[in-house]
């Protein structure tokens, strides 16, 4: 087993490309002076975003949620293993979408645009809330791409009911090219949504390296479509994927401890058309009930794709 990481999240250097870009750093070396405007500003201004919020570790509430305008080519937020940006369970925290003209509509493609593109690291989204119907309690993203590397989310949550939507933590449609959302060496918490408690996507393809999901909940009731008389929702305790063609790629992780109202304790996956494929390696999903159903030999999951789920090295129980 590759199994490594523990409940530190391992910090990660900026990549070269990025040390070479614009930077700007939030706050001048005290904790006051890191605030929620401050970081506003800064993730609509682009570039690469540092924190100077002095020594010790630092919570950020977030007064409002922090937008990414479309105009930017890179986003890069490295809070140095020091950083908790919180929605203080009123608000979700980051939010970028390339078919919101409110960011500025730069292309008459938006579904299927290079930038911008996003990347989160070191840092820790608590506590973030949404209740809009598509979900992403922590982070919402459509189009451009996004990568996710070392980072903590912690009792995020989404609406409580719905066939579709979910994503407590992250909620991801329409990335470029469709090439993957890269998610390494990060931890999910404590999440709830109606799906999905940890992430959620539609068409969306995901490569997850070494992180743990632990704890996370699928809370709606009816699944998908509704059964007649609820209001649908309750699969994919920690996961949810949907779309038609798209590839999952689990290796040297852990998922534990998660639950579904409805289909896949630890994660439902439907390719529609079943051409998706989902592969699971160096890793261990324990105990992760399904309270409704679930895929015959694949505990914790349920599984529509094509042909069978390819399982190596790894422990379902």
């Amino acid at each position: 087993m590759r199994l490594t990481l523990t409940a530190a999240v391992v910090l990660l250097a900026v990549p070269a490309p990025a040390q070479a870009a614009t930077g700007q750093v939030v706050g001048n070396g005290t904790a006051a002076s890191c605030t929620s405007e401050a970081v506003v500003r800064a993730v609509a201004r682009g570039g690469v975003i540092t924190f100077a919020c002095g020594p010790t570790p630092v919570t950020i509430v977030m007064k409002a949620t922090a937008k990414v305008r479309n105009t930017s080519a890179r986003v890069v937020l490295d809070g140095g293993g020091k950083v908790t940006l919180s929605g203080a369970g009123k608000r979700r925290v980051l939010y970028m979408n390339t078919c919101d003209k409110a960011q500025v509509w730069t292309t008459d493609h938006c579904v299927d645009q290079a930038q911008p593109q996003l990347t989160v690291k070191n840092l820790t989204f608590a506590d973030g809330y949404v209740a809009d119907g598509e979900g992403g309690g922590a982070i919402f993203v459509r189009g451009g791409r996004l990568t996710v590397a070392g980072t903590r989310f912690v009792r995020n949550r989404c609406q409580p009911t719905g066939p579709d939507a979910g994503g407590a933590a992250l909620r991801v449609l329409d990335q470029y090219h469709d090439l993957p959302v890269t998610v390494q060496k990060s931890t999910f918490t404590g999440g709830s949504c109606a799906n999905g408690g940890a992430l959620s996507s539609i068409g969306v393809s995901w490569d997850i390296r070494d992180s743990v999901f632990t704890g996370n909940r699928a809370i709606g009731r009816g699944a998908n479509p509704p059964r007649q008389g609820t209001p649908g929702g309750g699969n994919g305790g920690a996961l949810y994927f949907d779309g038609n063609t798209f590839t999952v790629r689990i290796t040297g992780s852990l998922l534990r401890n998660n639950r579904a109202n409805e289909g896949g304790g630890a994660m439902l996956f439907v390719s529609n058309d079943r051409t998706g494929t989902l592969a699971i390696e160096d890793s261990k999903l324990l105990r992760n009930p399904s309270l409704g159903f679930e895929t015959k030999g694949y505990p914790g999951i349920f599984y529509i794709g094509s042909g069978k789920p390819r399982i190596s090295h790894s422990t379902l129980r």
